[in-house]
């Protein structure tokens, strides 16, 4: 189950004139049936909510104030998460003569037209408050408090992701928590500009909108909605039509090569990915190669097996990811280990939704091919993993066949994809190997009929953070440096890096640099030395622009490596 949690909007959602028919609350019971949890989240005040509300205790949590506050239904406790909009503000108000106005635990409400009395009040006291605006409302909140905010605090406690909830409004408040949520619906009747940003709009009004969603929820886990959620989709590097791109969870991903081929390179990249974007990643590393993955805590060493219940207590926490180094594990008990963990990881998804995605390395050996998903305690298909292998036909064929996507590095890739498809009993794609240059790899869907694409991709951050210091201050050697020498080759200065290079483009004389500028060579010591292609082609559109003089074409080139190469300091 990928969605495990429905975040609800009340006025224009779930409720109509402030009332919520029978038959969506009956929906809502039928939704927490399934193990899902529901989560109000409103503009109202929770006093003034749980007056029209009949059946508070449907919800895990109420987010109420539009943010601001936290409500546990079944404890009756009730949070807020920030401090109360000044009192000061209250009594201009009420001296302006602002009326209706509300004050709630935090947040001060009016109506339109005293948005302008309201924000004049707030640069008079100098106070640092935001307004939000819902359908007419005036909301006067403290900065960073809106409905994601809110959203987020609930699902912390239910320990919960954001990337494993539907959010579902209907106004301009409603924004936030959608964006937030992994799913944005809008009901028929929200505003146009926030259907424009929904991931689907239901055919029906307010409350009859959410039961055609929960429906849907309980029907399919909305799996027919995963090709509209392009915001998610991870970018993983550039082939020459353009970004080449992998579902963030849910997809199984294949990466194999030779070994020092770039397998680690490729999946330490999409691991920084995963991981910046919130979605929790867990690391089986039976080799130690992920030890200083950047952002992930991680357990056992060479002495050490890691524990089970250390594992779960780290991804307790939605926001924690984990590797889980094996080397303290002999070769002949790590599948026995693997084993053990799987089954308990698998349990946690069920239950939460998380780790979004399980990571896999030297896969032939954890997944051989007499591996059986059946003795799994929970049964549901193995879902979200990245394998990594030097041998895809040594990978269990029933998980191979539930590759959605596959990554081949070293060679040019042939191999790797021949040694799927035989694994697999299905024919090879038809295209033209060529040798994959470093930092480049294939890629090949094996569910459409699209042929092989070569890509570039984005190394690591540690690796780009090496390779930004090192073309920006290190030694490239003689053969990989820049020369200025002029058109008589009167001069022979050596720029052994990029500082070096700015430095002397600022001072050699205008025919010297206009010589270099005109034959190109600056795009092409860019393009073959520093190996930055994306720098090389702006710079060879400024040798190439009519009428370029020394100054402007200058500048514009120490513009372009300055937005790229950080300088010493």
């Amino acid at each position: 189950m990928r969605y495990h949690v429905l975040a609800c909007d009340y006025d224009g959602t779930l409720a109509h004139d402030g009332c919520v028919d029978p038959a969506t609350l009956e929906a809502v019971a039928r939704l927490r049936e399934t193990g899902r949890k529901v989560v109000l989240v409103t503009g109202r005040r929770l006093d003034d909510l749980l007056q029209v509300m009949p059946q508070p205790e449907v919800f895990a949590r109420i987010v109420a104030e539009n943010g601001a506050v936290v409500y546990r239904p079944d404890t009756r406790e009730t949070r807020a998460l920030h401090e109360p909009v000044p009192d000061a503000l209250v009594d201009t108000l009420r001296a302006a003569g602002v009326s209706p106005l509300d004050r709630g635990r935090v947040i001060v409400s009016t109506w339109q037209p005293w948005e302008t009395t309201v924000l004049r009040a707030i640069q008079t006291l100098g106070l640092e408050l935001q307004i939000i605006f819902n359908k007419g409302a005036v909301m006067v909140l403290p900065p960073g408090i809106n409905k994601a905010s809110g959203l987020r605090a609930a699902l912390d406690d239910l320990k919960l992701s954001p990337h494993n909830c539907v959010g579902v409004g209907d106004a301009e408040n409603d924004h936030a928590f959608l964006e937030a949520s992994e799913c944005a619906v809008a009901v028929a009747n929200a505003l146009p500009r926030l259907k424009d940003k929904a991931d689907w709009v239901t055919a029906a009004p307010d409350g009859g909108g959410v039961r055609e969603l929960i429906d849907r929820l309980v029907r399919s886990d909305l799996a027919e909605l995963e090709p509209r959620l392009v915001r998610h989709r991870l970018t993983v590097g550039r082939a020459a039509t353009g970004e080449v791109q992998v579902a963030a969870q849910d997809s199984n991903v294949l990466i194999a090569g030779p070994s020092g081929s770039g397998k680690s390179t490729l999946a330490t990249s999409i691991m920084e990915r995963l991981m910046e974007r919130g979605y929790q990643t867990a690391v089986i590393d039976p080799e130690g190669d992920y030890q200083s993955l950047p952002g992930a805590i991680v357990l056992g060493d060479q002495e050490r097996a890691p524990g089970v219940d250390e594992i779960l207590d780290v991804l307790d926490v939605p926001d924690r990811h984990v590797v889980m180094n094996l080397l303290g594990v002999p070769l002949k008990d790590r599948p026995a280990f693997f084993g053990t963990v799987l089954p308990r990881l698998q349990e946690l998804r069920a239950r939460l939704g998380r780790p979004h995605r399980l990571v896999v390395d030297e896969a032939h050996h954890l997944f051989p091919p007499g591996w059986d998903p059946a003795p799994l305690t929970t049964p549901q298909p193995l879902r979200g993993v990245l394998l990594i292998t030097v041998h895809p036909e040594h990978v269990a064929p029933a998980l191979l066949q539930q590759i959605g996507v596959i990554f081949g590095v070293g060679g040019s890739g042939e191999e790797v994809l021949r040694s799927f498809c035989a694994a697999t009993r299905r024919p090879a794609p038809s295209w033209s190997p060529a040798p994959l240059s470093s930092g480049e790899a294939l890629y090949w869907s094996p569910r459409d009929s699209a042929p092989p694409l070569v890509f570039r991709f984005e190394p690591p951050r540690a690796e780009r953070q090496r390779h930004v210091r090192k073309y920006a201050e290190g030694e490239l050697g003689p053969d990989r440096s820049f020369y200025f020498r002029g058109p008589a080759e009167r001069l022979n200065l050596r720029a052994q890096n990029l500082t070096l290079f700015l430095q002397m483009a600022d001072g050699v004389d205008d025919e010297t640099w206009m010589h270099h500028l005109r034959h190109g060579d600056y795009s092409r010591w860019f393009r073959d030395a520093i190996k930055n292609s994306e720098l090389a082609a702006e710079v060879s559109a400024i040798e190439r622009a009519p009428g370029a003089d020394p100054a402007g074409s200058r500048a514009a080139i120490r513009a372009a490596v300055e937005r790229r190469y950080t300088q010493p300091a």
